[in-house]
């Protein structure tokens, strides 16, 4: 009997270091002359919030250890002194006056060489792609042990499909060879939910690639092949939410880590309330805390700890994967404070560096409410620097199917690019068709192919940064009800698959005339600073007739929609404010020349891009 005693009183002795013990730290590590030399590790293990911190390395200050209500966390706040050497250091508890098992940290050397931060902006085309429905390069990842969802089902839209990292990057030169210039994926981030896995919108990690699209090291590998190309790499974020199997709301280290109610509360979705002078504070405070939906804890972003926790694990992605820009989802429903901070944060650490936000609103106003610089009267600036331009996609699809009159049909195109005088900078603004949310545009259009190509030269040829959706090349079509119809797999990724449309020869004549259409819009596009930063002057919408021109001082480009029914002849003597004489023309297009352009036939439904001679 005394010796089970002596065996109890000994385990007490021993049970803080068997469990308190640190299980992860993060960041999973850091950089050594950063801009901001603050850093604030999140430490979580088994009751470790009475042990106390020991660290022991040159140019490393322990400022400040937080304990919060949770017990398996501590917040550590360090100051990484300029003249800090790179290496591993231990991080080591005491309980008791016993040590116990010590953490390795590592504080890395900035890769010098490393091409990152670049910045997107309006000299690029970006495409965007669903990782796992676009290319799969290694199928001995398609399923991973442990992971919630495993299975790989094709067949249905609803599974994980098996696309990859490796299969992005095989893809790299397509990507290449048509004009673009930035990728843009849905999120990489683990995402260990237990549907619906594979769109990424739902990360339950905030350092680790989901291992069933790679490594981390393959996604900086990604970056890196992108830069090889003169390509850049856009990291899609999500600070609004995480995924119910986050690691950090398994175990929150405090109640108010997210959004808290008495029962489940969604978001009404109703961003008029973030500006309406006469909206409700329960309104206005239903939109930007409720629940994105109920797998989505929405993340209390007044929360300081969150606060770092989110913007070091996106400043730990620009360092070590080389980002060159962020698209920010769900803007609107972010906590616009502390976007603004974010936002600091970021363009402190990175001067160049660029960041662009979802706003699925409706109307100008709306739209440019989120958007940097107070043009409104907006009573913070947000810091925004350009949105996904929605308003623009409404009026090119208002443009193209519904007849003009006063506010509607081409109208709706000419007035809504009228009011860009709300926008600090509209050049910043990413301006696109569809995307993994929406209906296909060539669906839109009734899968006509003037109309189509009529979207493509618009998109290419306006103002701003301009999107493609992964297979509008190629005339990939459906409607988003539901939205799994617009994520289907690219034909030929799969070497299984009985069609690669990646090249010429899989692809039907139609499908290889679209392409090439795309392609040397896209290509003419990269070459030509004129549509990339050039000047714009659009003229008054006549008899569904719209013509714009982009100009600098080397080139002038001329667009001419007709979005009639019929043929016309435009007589282009009104436009001799900026045509100044000139009568001759390059069709980028088709290549041909034309001698005289002061009258200009034109078929139904069509678009032409004209380079004055």
């Amino acid at each position: 009997m005394k010796k089970l005693t002596l065996l109890f009183l000994l385990s007490l002795v021993w049970l803080p270091n068997i469990y308190a013990q640190i299980k992860r730290i993060e960041p999973i590590n850091w950089w050594i002359g950063m801009h901001n030399p603050n850093l604030q590790l999140i430490v979580y293990g088994k009751a470790i919030a009475n042990s106390d911190v020991k660290i022991n390395y040159p140019g490393v200050r322990l400022v400040k250890v937080n304990k919060v209500e949770n017990p398996n966390y501590l917040f550590l706040d360090l100051v990484i002194e300029p003249s800090t050497k790179p290496g591993k250091f231990q991080i080591t508890l005491e309980n008791a006056g016993k040590e116990l098992a010590p953490y390795s940290y590592e504080l890395k050397s900035r890769d010098q060489h490393q091409v990152k931060a670049q910045g997107v902006n309006s000299q690029d085309f970006i495409y965007l792609l669903m990782p796992d429905r676009f290319a799969n390069g290694n199928a001995k990842n398609d399923v991973v042990e442990g992971m919630r969802e495993r299975g790989v089902n094709r067949d249905s839209m609803y599974y994980r499909h098996g696309g990859d990292l490796q299969g992005v990057i095989n893809k790299l030169d397509y990507l290449h060879d048509l004009g673009v210039t930035a990728l843009w994926m849905t999120p990489v981030l683990t995402n260990d939910m237990e549907q619906a896995s594979y769109h990424g919108y739902a990360n339950t990690e905030n350092y680790q690639i989901d291992p069933r699209f790679g490594r981390n090291e393959d996604y900086r590998k990604l970056g890196a092949e992108l830069h090889k190309r003169k390509m850049k790499l856009i990291h899609d974020v999500v600070p609004n939410h995480v995924g119910l199997n986050h690691w950090t709301i398994l175990d929150k280290p405090m109640p108010d880590w997210v959004h808290q109610w008495k029962g489940y509360t969604n978001t009404t979705y109703k961003d008029q309330t973030i500006y309406d002078p006469y909206a409700s504070t329960s309104d206005r405070k239903k939109m930007t805390d409720g629940w994105f939906v109920p797998s989505m804890p929405d993340m209390n972003e007044s929360n300081p700890y969150v606060q770092n926790y989110i913007i070091q694990s996106h400043i730990w992605w620009i360092e070590y994967a080389g980002v060159d820009g962020f698209r920010i989802d769900t803007y609107p429903y972010n906590d616009l404070d502390f976007m603004a901070k974010w936002g600091k944060a970021l363009i402190n650490e990175y001067p160049s560096f660029t960041y662009y936000g979802e706003t699925w609103v409706h109307g100008v106003a709306n739209q440019a409410y989120f958007t940097g610089g107070k043009t409104i009267n907006q009573q913070l600036d947000t810091r925004l620097q350009g949105v996904t331009d929605f308003q623009l996609q409404y009026a090119i699809s208002d443009a193209l199917n519904n007849k003009m009159d006063w506010t509607g049909g081409v109208n709706k195109l000419y007035t809504t690019l009228a009011t860009d005088f709300v926008y600090q900078n509209p050049l910043r603004n990413v301006v696109f068709l569809d995307n993994h949310d929406m209906s296909r545009f060539f669906s839109v259009v009734g899968e006509d192919i003037d109309k189509y190509k009529s979207a493509m030269a618009w998109l290419l040829t306006t103002r701003g940064i301009p999107q493609i959706y992964y297979g509008a090349e190629i005339l990939m079509k459906n409607f988003s009800n539901p939205d799994g119809k617009v994520r289907d797999d690219f034909a030929g990724g799969w070497d299984t698959d009985e069609q690669n449309k990646f090249t010429a020869q899989g692809r039907s004549d139609v499908e290889n005339d679209m392409f090439n259409f795309m392609k040397r819009l896209g290509n003419y596009r990269k070459n030509n600073a004129v549509l990339q930063t050039g000047r714009m002057m659009q003229f008054v919408p006549e008899g569904g007739i719209y013509v714009y021109f982009r100009y600098d001082d080397q080139k002038t480009v001329m667009v001419i929609m007709n979005t009639e029914d019929k043929s016309i002849k435009l007589e282009t003597e009104r436009f001799q404010e900026i045509l100044k004489g000139r009568q001759k023309a390059l069709d980028i297009i088709s290549g041909k020349q034309y001698t005289d352009i002061r009258e200009f036939s034109l078929k139904p439904k069509t678009t032409v891009v004209l380079e004055l001679q």
